[in-house]
């Protein structure tokens, strides 16, 4: 099965066939086998002819093949934020520029993007002809040197044998460049790097958002903590006026107690969290991030969504769909090698064939599976973005009338027909019912970039 190997993987083995190889071929004393154990090429020429050994020279076409890349964006222009703060337009940037995890990768893809494979064969050539020469020189001596006792028929054999080992590693670097096929692996693994870096940018945007929810949430929880304070005043005193009990009053200040220590926890919370974003920006770790509003969803962009053209995209952009397909290709035709359906009926007692066919199938039902999870998952995601735009179409009804109530309530209180605590009151559901609508477009902002996400990069988490 073709394999897929991460960068630092594919060039420690590079590296390796490059020089561990040569190097063992250089320290090897010559030694002579049999004439008959020359390397030779299909056409029957004798390793001894070095140029004929290594390869023709000629130029295969060397192409990393395509990495599903898509053309760059215009620039826009770039707006610092201020110290100790972050916009989420920012957010993105900030983290190629800062985060470790990510420079770390792109360290590795431009590791990768940087091999000049003309040049890389070229030396791969040198190096088997050089392999090819010190055999042709080991066959020339080999009779002399063991008639002399410079050394034993086992110890050239042995010998030889290292070096032909060494022959065939290079060979078969320079076949994969020849042919294309390390091109080809190393697109899979670049698009594989840059893949795993979305996902840490997308799990950075989800922090932000994340955190945004919470510090709405840490307004709302100030709001009834001040309204609670509001009612514990009217209540004690009317404790002092015999109007209630004492009971009464304590169950009030328990209960803002307990509102003041989940206000306390949340804001612990809050802290905790905004140390996970400075680290992920790469920024000092204080925990008091200051954070801007969220962008918002125009009806363009919710117009523009039709699921059955965004699903091809996303297809197109998963690396996880990718790879599945890749493995399933391979099983497949490693499968129709041993025979395929076909073999069934003449092969019936093959192990091979029989555990090619189980390799088959279960690649082919895991790939199925891949396909219909990521399907349901994006429809899933579209509904999620179609429920979270009423939601907050209803939310900003709500807000609407509770706008109205609140100036009958501030006409009524000028009047001097209801109190300055009612006023509050319907201050207080005023607030509310725009905490309620911002945390809706917020929702809805979380589902589509979660969306576009799964669209643009084929991620769904």
């Amino acid at each position: 099965m073709k394999q897929r190997i991460t960068a630092l993987l594919l060039t420690a083995a590079l590296a390796l066939s490059l020089l561990a190889t040569a190097a063992l071929a250089a320290e090897e004393s010559p030694s002579a086998p049999a004439a008959s154990a020359v390397q030779t090429e299909p056409d029957g020429t004798s390793a001894g002819e070095p140029e004929a050994q290594a390869e023709p020279e000629e130029n295969a076409e060397q192409t990393g093949g395509d990495t599903g890349e898509e053309p760059e964006p215009p620039v826009e222009e770039y707006i610092p934020d201020p110290v100790g703060s972050i916009t989420f337009g920012n957010l993105n940037r900030r983290m190629h520029e800062g985060n470790l995890q990510v420079l770390a990768l792109q360290e590795s893809i431009d590791m990768i993007d940087e091999l000049d494979y003309d040049k890389l064969k070229e030396e791969l050539r040198e190096q088997l002809n050089e392999i090819a020469k010190a055999q042709w020189s080991m066959v020339m001596s080999s009779d002399m040197m063991i008639q002399a006792g410079m050394m034993s028929e086992y110890e050239y054999h042995s010998a030889y044998d290292q070096m032909d080992s060494a022959y065939d590693a290079l060979r078969k670097q320079f076949d994969a460049i020849k042919e294309g096929d390390m091109q080809a692996d190393n697109a899979d693994t670049v698009r594989q790097l840059k893949s795993l870096q979305n996902q840490i940018i997308m799990a950075g945007e989800a922090t932000y958002i994340a955190l945004t929810a919470m510090e709405l949430q840490e307004d709302g929880l100030e709001r009834q903590l001040a309204a609670l304070d509001r009612q514990i005043t009217e209540l004690e005193l009317r404790y002092q006026l015999g109007h209630v009990s004492s009971m009464t009053v304590k169950q009030a200040k328990s209960g803002r107690a307990a509102l003041s220590s989940g206000l306390s926890t949340l804001r612990m919370s809050l802290n905790t969290y905004k140390g996970q974003l400075e680290l992920l920006i790469g920024a000092d770790i204080t925990g008091e991030l200051s954070l801007g509003t969220l962008p918002t969803v125009s009806q363009e962009e919710l117009s523009s969504m039709d699921l059955e053209k965004d699903l091809e995209t996303a297809k197109e952009n998963s690396w996880d769909l990718y790879q599945a397909t890749e493995d399933y290709k391979d099983a497949r035709e490693k499968y129709n090698d041993h025979g395929g359906d076909y073999g069934q009926t003449y092969k019936a007692n093959d192990r091979s064939y029989q555990q090619a066919r189980h390799t088959y199938y279960s690649a082919k039902y895991t790939y199925d599976n891949t396909v219909q999870s990521f399907e349901l998952n994006l429809r899933n995601l579209y509904l999620k973005v179609k429920d979270c735009q009423q939601i907050l179409a209803a939310s900003r009804t709500a807000l609407a009338v509770e706008q109205d109530n609140y100036a009958v309530a501030q006409l009524k209180q000028s009047q001097g027909t209801i109190s300055q605590n009612a006023l509050l009151e319907a201050e207080d559901k005023l607030k509310e019912a725009r905490e309620k609508a911002a945390g809706a477009e917020n929702d809805l902002f979380s589902a589509w970039n979660t969306y576009r996400w799964a669209v643009d990069y084929g991620i769904m988490n």
